[in-house]
């Protein structure tokens, strides 16, 4: 092993290890909170083999539902979708270590924050980095998990809530700052949090399951973007 190309890139990853033990604390939480009934061990797995934060907290939406496994698979589907983007802009960066076996490894560990590492650093990418990258936000994920979800146990059901709230958090800390910025970001953030209203209290839609109102609103609030914000190539042509 390259050790200093994988210390290099496990420095990297520290402060956004520190940030996912936070955040994932949230997620243990709501996993085994009664709506959910998961055991902590369950929710641990589920952060181990995932690691997708959106993902997760829609999983246990649709499980909490008691949706079906096709709900599930299209859920996470629309939601991680993004991640086969961030992969094909990593592509152009990937230097000659990175074999098929080495991509599948490090694709299940690109998540958003480690792309915007990966994607930002000079020159190519090699294995040793990126395994370094990724080795502390996983295990800082999956560790708090477990504590989240062995606290949500032992801790009275008022701080569980209040503490669940975290997660959400996160979600606005990441569209906030783009919303003020990107007006287009803040039209589809409107849009989808309005279809999300549409679906929780007006007769029939309420009657939808969760994970179906996840990817409608995704998919619709995407594609009014899409169309309110179309984006000009090179030549000055508006696309989709």
């Amino acid at each position: 092993m390259n050790k200093p190309l994988f210390m290099r890139g496990l420095k990297a990853g520290i402060p956004i290890a520190l940030g996912y033990f936070s955040v994932s604390i949230a997620f243990g939480l709501q996993a085994v909170a009664p709506d959910c009934g998961l055991h902590p061990l369950q929710a641990l797995l589920i952060s181990l083999t995932n690691l997708t934060s959106a993902g997760q907290l829609a999983g246990i939406q649709v499980i909490a539902a008691s949706g079906t496994l096709f709900e599930m698979g299209l859920t996470q589907l629309t939601i991680n979708l993004r991640y086969a983007l961030m992969s094909l802009i990593l592509t152009q960066k990937l230097d000659g270590s990175m074999g098929t076996l080495q991509r599948l490894i490090f694709s299940f560990g690109n998540t958003d924050e480690i792309f915007a590492v990966a994607a930002s650093e000079p020159g190519t990418l090699n294995k040793h980095y990126l395994y370094g990258l990724m080795t502390l936000p996983y295990l800082g994920w999956g560790l708090g998990t477990l504590v989240g979800a062995v606290a949500g146990t032992l801790l009275p059901t008022f701080v569980q809530t209040a503490l669940g709230i975290a997660l959400y958090g996160m979600f606005l800390a990441v569209v906030l700052p783009a919303s003020r910025k990107e007006r287009p970001v803040c039209v589809v953030a409107v849009i989808a949090a309005l279809l999300s209203i549409a679906f929780r209290y007006l007769p029939f839609l309420r009657d939808v399951p969760g994970g179906y109102v996840i990817i409608i609103c995704a998919v619709v609030a995407s594609c009014a973007g899409a169309a309110l914000f179309p984006v000009k190539d090179e030549d000055g042509k508006e696309g989709a």
